[in-house]
């Protein structure tokens, strides 16, 4: 995480507490807030000013994966509580700076996280937006909430989101060409085989290129790696791999890329009737 030298003054100012909107630490205190990220420094004869260590110490740990870290820490709400300051001040006033480095802080829970505000998510419109039929409105639901938790940083619930928007996509296709489907088992994969058929998708078709069928090949794989993807990192189940940001964020946006394609190849089936 690599923060500007404006963005790393003003950390420095909330950190030593001299802007007075953060807690005043001592030199000492300034000592023991960056041994926990590695330091071994001692406060002795010849301490520079706290303002200088402090700076001094933020351009050493500057674009490590450390920086993440002094910044949630520097935002604690106990030490916010303790010290009488008013953390959501002190948060929108480095916010005014992290966002010309692509980042900001945002509340997870009662604590603040570093949140990239690089948009790097796929959008998916669906084609039942003002829909009262339950199944539609728990996809739009499902959108909402896999976006809404890869800003969180809820990065579990974001693929169980991504895997429950693939199923319901799914089954409000089935239904539309067949008004009594086959009552699904909660095999995923089972269930996108059906819609292939009724979409005309089957990767084996002679009358399509290989480069397609290749394609074609690959969002199968793609429901296939949900569906297990899903068992050993979502919160849905015992986690056996903790997903990082980047994994989740690949689950979300292939679940879109997948549901946008197969909404217009059912608009295009559609047409052919």
């Amino acid at each position: 995480m690599n923060l500007s030298e404006q963005t790393i003054s003003a950390l420095g100012s909330i950190i030593t507490g001299d802007k007075q909107i953060s807690p005043y630490r001592t030199g000492p205190q300034l000592i023991d807030f960056f041994r926990t990220f590695g330091s071994d420094d001692i406060y002795e004869s010849g301490f520079p000013s706290r303002w200088r260590y402090t700076k001094d110490k933020l351009y050493d740990f500057n674009n490590t994966v450390s920086m993440k870290n002094i910044l949630e820490t520097a935002f604690h709400p106990l030490d916010f509580l303790n010290g009488g300051k008013d953390i959501k001040s002190a948060v929108d006033y480095l916010n005014e700076f992290l966002k010309f480095d692509g980042y900001q802080l945002i509340a997870v829970g009662n604590k603040w996280k570093v949140s990239q505000l690089v948009d790097t998510q796929i959008d998916l419109l669906h084609p039942y937006e003002n829909s009262v039929e339950i199944t539609h409105i728990f996809i739009d639901e499902q959108i909402k909430k896999c976006d809404r938790k890869l800003t969180e940083g809820d990065f579990d619930g974001a693929i169980t989101n991504a895997r429950s928007l693939i199923e319901a996509v799914l089954s409000a296709i089935e239904k539309e060409f067949d008004p009594q489907p086959p009552k699904y088992d909660g095999n995923l994969p089972k269930l996108y085989r059906r819609v292939q058929n009724h979409l005309n998708l089957s990767p084996g078709q002679e009358n399509i290129g290989e480069c397609l069928q290749q394609i074609l090949s690959g969002l199968t794989s793609i429901v296939s790696g949900l569906a297990t993807l899903r068992n050993t990192m979502s919160d849905s189940h015992v986690i056996s791999y903790k997903p990082s940001e980047h994994h989740a964020r690949l689950a979300v946006n292939s679940a879109k890329t997948l549901c946008n394609f197969l909404f217009d190849t059912k608009e295009y089936q559609m047409k052919k009737r």
